[in-house]
């Protein structure tokens, strides 16, 4: 069961998310929350594996809440599902750990499944959220592939591990399209995470898209 936290400071929507959410077979809403505050303390507590968060909450906002969760190793996955559409607020979530980035007016079917893709280790968000991610930078250097040279260029198979990342793939579903193990992959995307400077998967997809990798 992938077990939800619901964070939305709307009543209305908190029990339509959990109404719809709960005939979910694989899918079990553990808790709601309706500030960032509350967001927090309850994903420490209840330790779900996926935080529906709204970003505009009273008191502590959605992005503070992300940022909290972070400091604290919380080990959720932030899926942002917002009616926030301002651009500007879509690359801040990501670098406050935003594992995905949803608009409320998407399809509840088409939510359910970016619920389990997130779960799976995926990052995933609405069209205009990814082409706000490729436009305001993702915060690293933007001069393409040859200011890796200080840090070492990639491989040929940490470019082919990194073309997967841009495709939304889990190190599961790499390992098994490259034909290497889990294990392999892993220390694959550690280097290249190294070798690109960034933090992690998100911010490594970003630099495969910005690049042209993504459609290799």
């Amino acid at each position: 069961m992938i077990r939800v936290l619901i964070a939305d400071d709307h009543p209305v929507v908190r029990q339509g998310l959990r109404t719809f959410l709960g005939v979910q077979d694989d899918i079990e809403v553990v808790g709601e929350a309706a500030d960032g505050l509350s967001a927090v303390s309850l994903a420490e507590s209840l330790k779900p594996d996926i935080v529906l968060m709204d970003l505009k909450m009273p008191g502590a906002d959605g992005l503070a809440a992300l940022t909290e969760l972070r400091a604290r190793g919380v080990a959720a996955r932030v899926l942002v599902l917002t009616s926030v559409t301002e651009r500007g607020h879509v690359l801040p979530a990501v670098q406050a750990g935003a594992a995905g980035y949803l608009y409320k007016d998407v399809a509840p079917q088409a939510l359910v499944q970016a619920i389990r893709a997130v779960h799976d280790g995926h990052v995933l968000f609405a069209p205009d959220a990814a082409e706000a991610m490729v436009r305001t930078g993702s915060g690293i250097d933007d001069r393409g592939p040859a200011s890796l040279t200080e840090r070492g260029p990639l491989t040929e198979r940490e470019r082919e591990v990194l073309v997967q990342i841009a495709r939304g793939r889990s190190n599961r579903e790499i390992a098994r399209a490259l034909s290497v193990s889990e294990k392999t992959v892993k220390t694959h995307v550690s280097n290249l995470l190294m070798k690109l400077g960034v933090q992690d998967r998100t911010q490594a997809a970003l630099y495969a898209v910005r690049h042209g990798l993504a459609g290799e």
